[in-house]
């Protein structure tokens, strides 16, 4: 049972934007990451009794959350091929400032990322732009925490790779 200080309307209130922005990093589609995110309280509040400490409150909730988006990808996947680039992918919680003056770059990075094989996306967004530990996004994605460092590191090289292969978008220097 969530802790007594700990009642839904708290978990709601302090998450809901963690778990949007997460889904929204996840399918780049605003409308469905609403849905999405609303999916996952859902079950928060029908599953409340499950929750057993294993883990914070965030994590327990954000593995909801990953397992609301997956099932939804999967579904998704079934009914036609997607593409995860339609929309620019900008975190719920920016303001128009931060978003420009984040620029261009941004973007492209996030395109990048949507790019990469699922497993290596998971693990950039949950490690590197959510900012879990290793031991969290063990728990969020069911893994050990030797592969999350392990498919870490894969994930950085790729993108790298793959920022190198756009050019332009992320250096200082102009080319020309």
């Amino acid at each position: 049972m969530i802790k007594d200080e700990m009642n839904f309307e708290d978990v709601y209130q302090k998450l809901s934007d963690k778990v949007y922005g997460y889904i929204y990093l996840m399918i780049g589609e605003a409308e469905t990451a609403e849905d999405l995110t609303q999916e996952t309280f859902l079950k928060i509040y029908k599953n409340m009794s499950s929750y057993r400490g294993q883990s914070t409150i965030s994590t327990w909730v954000i593995a909801i959350a990953r397992n609301k988006t997956i099932d939804y990808i999967r579904r998704k996947k079934r009914l036609s091929f997607f593409s995860l680039l339609k929309t620019p992918l900008i975190a719920q919680s920016d303001t128009p400032l931060e978003i420009l003056e984040k620029g261009e770059a941004v973007v492209e990075l996030y395109k990048v990322i949507n790019q990469l094989k699922l497993d290596y996306k998971e693990v950039l967004i949950l490690r590197k732009i959510k900012e879990l530990s290793i031991r969290e996004t063990a728990y969020v994605l069911g893994w050990e925490e030797t592969k999350v460092k392990v498919i870490t590191s894969r994930a950085l090289a790729a993108l790298k790779e793959k920022i190198h292969s756009r050019k332009g978008y992320f250096s200082d220097e102009s080319s020309g």
